[in-house]
């Protein structure tokens, strides 16, 4: 899988794209992290990539030229499957997503910054839009990263016990089971006897009902239309 990221901070990306896993993802060859810079594709001394809104509002908006000149020179290179930006209001990113995004060859992600892009950009360019939260950054580099490492962690053979990612929490609409290890007992704290048991079909048991039930007193919202 091939993912390009278009920043104007590409110094916020380097170190969280190039430790653990992506790390390793990459080195394997199951995944592929490009930054680019989006002054690169600037056509003044000053690489200038905002400018004043029409309209008067306050703050800078992204430029569209220099966007556009980036996208379409990734574009003649290879075909995207997505080309992601950003932003507070997309669609609410959940595993569900991130499962999608992960069967896909090539996709870009622009990372949003200022007060927005030029709006055309989102009309004509943009596949996908993506908030990570209801709340606002103040840029997009940081959920372009929990985007790529969300997605990159389950790509077969990116990680090492495969199985390890299909428990992961919201995979399917649950959250985990409570996970111990060794001691058994510390401090008089001791771990569930059914773990300690070796019996691995009363172990499971036991884990889908806890899972259940903290989803249920937790994240109910996550239950909507599940029967049981």
């Amino acid at each position: 899988m091939r993912i390009d990221i278009i920043t104007v901070v590409p110094e916020l990306l380097s170190s969280p794209l190039n430790e653990s896993i992506l790390k390793r993802a990459q080195e394997s060859g199951h995944a592929e992290i490009y930054v680019h810079n989006l002054r690169d594709y600037t056509d003044d001394k000053r690489r200038t990539v905002d400018d004043y809104p029409f309209g008067g509002e306050a703050g800078m908006v992204m430029k569209i030229e220099p966007v556009y000149r980036c996208i379409e020179k990734l574009k003649s290179e290879r075909d995207y499957d997505e080309i992601i930006y950003t932003s507070p209001d997309g669609i609410t990113y959940n595993q569900h997503e991130a499962n999608r995004l992960s069967l896909m060859k090539n996709i870009i992600i622009l990372c949003g910054h200022y007060k927005g892009i030029d709006y055309r950009i989102r009309e004509h360019l943009i596949t996908r839009e993506i908030s990570i939260g209801d709340y606002v950054l103040t840029g997009g580099e940081l959920a372009a990263c929990v985007i790529a490492d969300s997605v990159v962690r389950i790509i077969p053979g990116a990680i090492g016990d495969e199985a390890s990612a299909l428990t992961d929490c919201f995979q399917d609409n649950l959250l985990a089971p409570p996970v111990y290890t060794r001691p058994a007992e510390f401090n008089g704290w001791r771990v569930p006897d059914v773990l300690l048991s070796g019996n691995f079909a009363e172990i499971e048991r036991w884990q889908d009902e806890q899972a259940w039930s903290r989803t249920k007193s937790l994240r109910p919202d996550l239950l909507e239309g599940v029967e049981r």
